[in-house]
């Protein structure tokens, strides 16, 4: 049938996900850092996003399309919420790599002789287990007055001190919206608004496809309906912090 859909120009799309936190019937998610339009019988037409995009990347258009299934938007919706409460119930899954742990550090070490310390190994700051945000559990003992951080994956790899400055005294849930070409925002609103976080530390790269990261994780703080102080950090390809 011809109607009328929503089109999303890719080049204009800036990646920052306001869209799909708009469309209530989930037609549209974050693909490769780009919104996209997952599935025509989902679109119901209305537009809410448009008015949501900074970029003008979405417009109306007439064309053959499969006819709005507001049957397969609930399915769809209470399959999601399914998921989420499994989550809760069986956190980490069945995977024993995905068993949620907390990682007892030692006691910070005495002070090393300057001349030994070009052969000293740097102690992991890691406290919990495990830091994908797709496998992390809804409900941990780690989370409880935890000051959170929500990294992109590439960031530890540029910042050299990641560990010292980022990861000492917070729990660490990591991600790539481009590689997992997921809405973390859903699970992030979960973990923030069922258990007693401090702070959260969001650092992200400066590539755009970063964005997606920032999006959700301001997403899930508005969402949660919590007052939480926030920051967001950004890193260089080049591993300074701009900001």
């Amino acid at each position: 049938m011809i109607r009328q859909i929503i089109q999303i120009d890719e080049e204009k799309c800036n990646g920052c996900g306001a869209c799909a936190s708009a469309c209530h019937e989930s037609a549209i998610g974050m693909v490769n850092g780009k919104a996209k339009l997952l599935r025509d019988d989902y679109c119901d037409g209305m537009g809410d996003c448009l008015p949501e995009c900074p970029t003008g990347a979405i417009t109306f258009v007439q064309r053959e399309a499969a006819a709005y299934d507001e049957a397969a938007v609930k399915a769809n919706q209470q399959k999601k919420a399914a998921e989420a409460n499994g989550s809760a119930l069986h956190p980490g899954g069945g995977c024993p790599g995905s068993r949620a742990r907390v990682l007892n550090q030692p006691a910070a070490a005495a002070p090393i002789p300057v001349a030994a310390e070009q052969t000293a190994v740097n102690r992991s700051q890691l406290q919990n287990w495990p830091v994908q945000i797709k496998l992390a559990p809804i409900h941990a003992p780690y989370f409880d007055g935890a000051n959170l951080l929500i990294a992109a994956d590439c960031t530890a790899y540029s910042y050299a001190r990641f560990h010292e400055d980022f990861i000492k005294g917070r729990v660490v849930l990591v991600g790539c919206p481009k590689l997992d070409s997921v809405d973390y925002s859903e699970k992030l609103t979960q973990i923030i608004a069922q258990n007693d976080i401090k702070s959260v530390t969001i650092v992200r790269m400066e590539v755009p496809c970063c964005g997606g990261l920032e999006w959700a994780a301001k997403n899930a703080l508005k969402d949660s309906g919590k007052f939480i102080p926030w920051q967001v950090v950004t890193i260089s390809v080049e591993g300074e912090i701009l900001g």
